[in-house]
């Protein structure tokens, strides 16, 4: 796994052993980011699953200035923070190892908002929904920020209210939703 474009190209990142996450592969990470611009001058992003902390570093890389990266488990935060670290990225980035509700509550009570969540729940766990609900009760995105929610294809996702699903790809299977406030 590696830092695909910016400042930190080509760096090689650690990732988590066996089979307890799937990293976002690196043809799904170029996809979103060059769909979402290729270079950000400044902007917050909540990287919730964040396994590694791959897409929320390939975010500072590519510019934005700050990234809170989540996961729930111990193992996968001590990676993100050897990432962090080796990426001499402290600066830009904030480490939580708590559970989605949590990390989303906290948010909330704390009235972060973020310009781009990425959203890569266990497939399993079929939460696409959910968080959708939550992002929106607890406020937490920006004006104009964007959520990419990663789903298996088979998912069944509902939009909240106000909010628009405004494309869709598929990866193998793989499905990306991108979300934003329906500012019609």
């Amino acid at each position: 796994m590696r830092i695909i474009a910016g400042e930190y190209r080509s760096r090689i990142l650690k990732s988590l052993p066996g089979d307890n996450t799937k990293p976002t592969q690196d043809k799904v990470k170029e996809a979103v980011f060059s769909h979402l611009g290729t270079y950000f001058d400044d902007g917050r992003i909540l990287d919730l699953f964040s396994g590694s902390g791959a897409v929320g570093l390939e975010a500072v890389s590519r510019g934005f200035t700050e990234a809170l990266l989540v996961d729930k488990s111990h193992e996968a935060v001590r990676v993100i923070k050897e990432n962090v670290a080796s990426l001499k990225a402290e600066e830009y980035c904030e480490v939580w190892c708590m559970d989605y509700h949590s990390a989303l509550t906290k948010c909330g009570a704390e009235e972060r908002q973020f310009d781009l969540i990425y959203l890569d729940p266990p497939y399993r766990m079929q939460l696409g929904t959910e968080l959708l609900k939550e992002i929106v009760e607890k406020n937490i995105l920006a004006e104009k920020g964007t959520i990419v929610l990663e789903t298996a294809l088979d998912e069944d996702i509902v939009i909240p209210e106000l909010f628009v699903a405004y494309k869709t790809a598929q990866y193998g299977k793989t499905m990306i939703t991108y979300v934003r406030k329906d500012l019609l």
